[in-house]
């Protein structure tokens, strides 16, 4: 106990409390700016079993905000890179990973072994994902966003509270993400530790939990505001409703090579004038912003394959057409890079 003296001292805490902590199963979905900040916090407080679920590799623009990783782990499994340090930080901590994205087909059975799950995503679709396997498991749901200076907190369906459909109900399209909009480490860093300080009172039960409360917090000024919703029972969630809004449009991933490989119809939905440029017959270009105005271009029974420059728009994108009945797309987890690279590669080897 000697580790974790400081915070035993606490009346809130004490003993009773740290063995609280020792006994909770909290679930970090995302192991990319946000999950770098609730990681090795939540695991230093003594945190008995964490899971962390991502399938992406460290890229180098990951490591100005990423501070787990270091330039050894550039091109290693995120979760890998984040098991190893946290161990090193506190090799008590009982830590699980998954090396694969969360999904429909996955996400009720992972989930059902935690007891608290923690959004560090960074795309919509997953956050309504995540909501209704909450509320299906009756677990609360910590809830984090960063848009450039400014962010956002909340814990939804927490003790029957509100969801995160409650106050988000209509569903939110071509949202821009931290690598379009940029991000400074310090703003996703606040917002992750304000994620993991409400993970720390639900498990203690002390202090006033952010349910029924959205927390902006504005970074440039200090700002803070809360703004106060209520559950809206109208909105039901039931097994029947997940399998038609989840698992009937379950987004199928591919990599680049694979694509290219089944002569997918390649689709890249990053802006124009995006680098690194892409020159080919092979490749339908329509940014994410013009997607919705350009349906009636595309042909719903054409195996689409989408990708981006980081394959997190080309998720978006590929959920859009999905929802609008193209039935074959995929989406490329390779970003726009590979894609070149394997181009490349083929054209000259057709020369030669």
């Amino acid at each position: 106990m000697e580790r974790y003296k400081r915070q035993i001292n606490l009346p809130q805490v004490g003993k009773t409390g740290q063995e609280k902590l020792r006994n909770s199963k909290i679930l970090v979905i995302g192991a990319g700016g946000l999950g770098n900040a609730v990681l090795p916090y939540l695991s230093a407080a003594g945190i008995g079993h964490i899971g962390i679920i991502d399938g992406d590799k460290v890229e180098e623009n990951n490591l100005q905000r990423q501070v787990l990783f270091t330039e050894k782990s550039i091109g290693h499994s995120k979760v890998d890179m984040a098991l190893s340090k946290l161990k090193s930080l506190n090799s008590e901590v009982d830590i699980k990973i998954y090396d694969e994205y969360f999904s429909a087909k996955n996400a009720i059975g992972i989930a059902d072994n935690y007891d608290i799950i923690i959004d560090a995503t960074d795309t919509v679709s997953i956050r309504y994902l995540i909501n209704d396997v909450c509320v299906l498991a009756n677990k609360p749901f910590v809830y984090g966003s960063v848009y450039r200076f400014e962010g956002q907190v909340s814990v939804f369906n927490y003790k029957n509270g509100p969801t995160y459909r409650c106050l988000f109900k209509k569903k939110l399209t071509n949202v821009i993400n931290c690598e379009d909009a940029g991000v400074l480490g310090t703003t996703v860093g606040i917002i992750g530790l304000l994620q993991a300080n409400e993970v720390m009172k639900m498990i203690l039960e002390t202090g006033e939990i952010l349910s029924g409360k959205l927390l902006l917090y504005n970074t440039l000024n200090n700002k803070q505001d809360i703004i106060k919703f209520k559950r809206d029972d109208s909105l039901v969630v039931n097994p029947e409703f997940y399998e038609s809004e989840h698992l009937s449009n379950e987004i199928i991933h591919l990599t680049a090579k694979e694509a290219i490989k089944n002569d997918s119809h390649l689709m890249d939905v990053r802006e124009l004038g995006e680098l690194p440029e892409i020159e080919s017959e092979k490749i339908l270009k329509i940014p994410l912003s013009q997607l919705s105005s350009s349906l009636n271009q595309l042909t719903k029974d054409r195996p689409y394959a989408i990708f981006c420059q980081h394959g997190i728009r080309s998720l978006t994108a590929t959920k859009l057409l999905k929802n609008n009945g193209f039935i074959k797309v995929k989406n490329i987890q390779d970003g726009a890079l590979v894609i070149k690279k394997i181009l490349e590669n083929e054209k000259e080897k057709s020369i030669y």
